[in-house]
Order: C-alpha cells, then sequence, then structure tokens
C-alpha cells in the first residue's frame, strides 16, 4: 500500500509522489506503537504537520526527510507558546522519532539528523509530583542507551530496564551483585531491601536481555552487576552511588526529550503495571 500527497504550496515540505507506507517515517514509526499511543503521537504529528505547513500537510502529506534545523527549531518555540511544556516535550519526542525512522530509512543522513534534533530540551515550569511513565517514555529512554556507542549505553539501558521491570528503589539497585542475577529463573535476589527483608524479584524478558547484554561488557568477575565507567571506558568493578543512578536518569532522560522524572518514578510506572494487571 503506498500513500499519495496532499497539493501543498510549499513543495519542499510536501510530498509529490507516492511513498509506500514501508518507507513512510511517520507510518514506520507509528506502526511500533500500541493503539492508545498510536492515535496520540498520530494527533501529534497532525498538528506538528499542520504548524509547518499552515494547515495543508497532516503526518502522512508531509515530506519529514525534507524537515532541516530551522523547521524542528521553529516547530519546538511554536509548541511551546500552544502547549503546556509536558504536552510539548511528548509532541518534540514524536517527531525526534520520525526524524530517527528517516535515518534509518536512509531519508536522511546521519549528520543532518544530528543537526535537526541538536536543540536545549524543553524546560518545565512547575515543580514535578511523581508520575509513572508511559511506554512511549521508556521506549524513548531505551532507544538513546542503544544509539549511544559507548559501554555507559549498554550499561544504562540494562539499569533503566532493572528500574522498571523490577521497581526497585535506587538503593536497592546500587547494591545488586553479579551472584544476585538469575538468568535461568529471571530473577534478581534482593538484600537488605527496605525493612531489612529479603526477596526474589522476576524480570521481563526484555530486562533480562539488556542485563545479558551489559554482561557481555562488563564481565563474569564477581562484584557489583552495575558498576562505575571511567572517561577512558574502564569498568571498576565497585559499588555506584545513588545519586549515579539519579544523574545518569536525569542525562537520558533530556537525550529522550522526556519530561523530567526522578528514578522512583520507575516504581511508580512497575506499581502502575500491577495495578492494570490486578495484581496488588
Amino acid at each position: 500500500m503506498a500513500i499519495q500527497s496532499a497539493t501543498n504550496t510549499d513543495n519542499s515540505l510536501a510530498l509529490t509522489t507516492a511513498v509506500p507506507l514501508t518507507q513512510h517515517p511517520a507510518a514506520v514509526y507509528l506502526s511500533t506503537l500500541g493503539k492508545g499511543s498510536r492515535y496520540t503521537m498520530k494527533q501529534s504529528l497532525n498538528a506538528i504537520a499542520s504548524i509547518l505547513t499552515n494547515g495543508e500537510c497532516d503526518h502522512l502529506t508531509l515530506n519529514w526527510a525534507a524537515l532541516k534545523y530551522e523547521h524542528i527549531a521553529a516547530v519546538q518555540a511554536a509548541l511551546i507558546g500552544r502547549y503546556e511544556p509536558a504536552t510539548a516535550q511528548k509532541m518534540m519526542c514524536a517527531l525526534r522519532r520520525v526524524l530517527k525512522e528517516a535515518r534509518k530509512l536512509r531519508l536522511i543522513d546521519g549528520e543532518i539528523y544530528e543537526a535537526a534534533v541538536d536543540l536545549p530540551p524543553i524546560k518545565s515550569t512547575k515543580n514535578l509530583r511523581g508520575r509513572a511513565l508511559s511506554k512511549d517514555e521508556i521506549a524513548a529512554l531505551l532507544e538513546v542507551c542503544r544509539d549511544d556507542p559507548t559501554s555507559q549505553g549498554v550499561r544504562d539501558a540494562a539499569l533503566i530496564g532493572i528500574l522498571r521491570g523490577a521497581g526497585l528503589r535506587r538503593a536497592e539497585v546500587v547494591k545488586l551483585k553479579l551472584s544476585d542475577f538469575q538468568p535461568d529463573i529471571s530473577a534478581l535476589e534482593i538484600y537488605s531491601g527496605k525493612g531489612g527483608k529479603d526477596r526474589t524479584v522476576y524480570l521481563p524478558d526484555g530486562a533480562i536481555k539488556l542485563v545479558e547484554n551489559w554482561l557481555t561488557i562488563r564481565g563474569t568477575e564477581p562484584g557489583s552487576l552495575l558498576c562505575p565507567i571511567r572517561k577512558t571506558g574502564k569498568i571498576e568493578l565497585r559499588q555506584m552511588t545513588p545519586h549515579a543512578v539519579l544523574l545518569i536518569v536525569q542525562k537520558r532522560a533530556e537525550q529522550a526529550g522526556v519530561e523530567s522524572f526522578s528514578p522512583h518514578d520507575f516504581r511508580r510506572t512497575f506499581c502502575s503495571d500491577l495495578l492494570d494487571a490486578g495484581v496488588d
């Protein structure tokens, strides 16, 4: 199936030929989302396309691959003026994901992509309250970790996988030892957690894979499961600090264009999922 462009006075931003959906960056991005998220993000992309073309294009008729830095900057400025910071951040996250798909489809080169998304994050002027993260936000965080070619990217993906998949506190995460990870039963053994009670927590398959990816770099020597990494790339087999976890989460949130949140919000997300599943 292919899509046909709409007519637009700005030929540089409107598609003029039929494009297969499998080669359309917005369509490819939306196809990766769940039904609820797909509708929300489609509306966001429609709004962005309308802003760029004065209402002439929607998410399917805009030529996303033609966007340059000046277009992205103009969109962000417009969104800041029209929406609450959290909404504007979510919409910009959708735009970055579409541009990323355009790069994967080789519709834009890496240099243009990096310039186009090189904008300061939208800052919230309000004190943030605890919240649960959406599936799209989790995906965006893991995406920026995967895009990081260094050891830090692999470690941070594992960290996010554990925080999200097990609902652990920062103090519990940094105390994890290699021996606490039991992939054969998809579990982590937690010792001296809050209240001093030992327990076993189970990780989803995706989180297990992220931890196993990290261990191919960390190695199998005894010691802390998640370790500090020097700027030189040297991995130190010692315990991270809870504050280091906070800094990592803040860094990845900024890179992903995700509204600021605390590591504890991963725990809220975990609890929210349990409630949705009928577990209390």
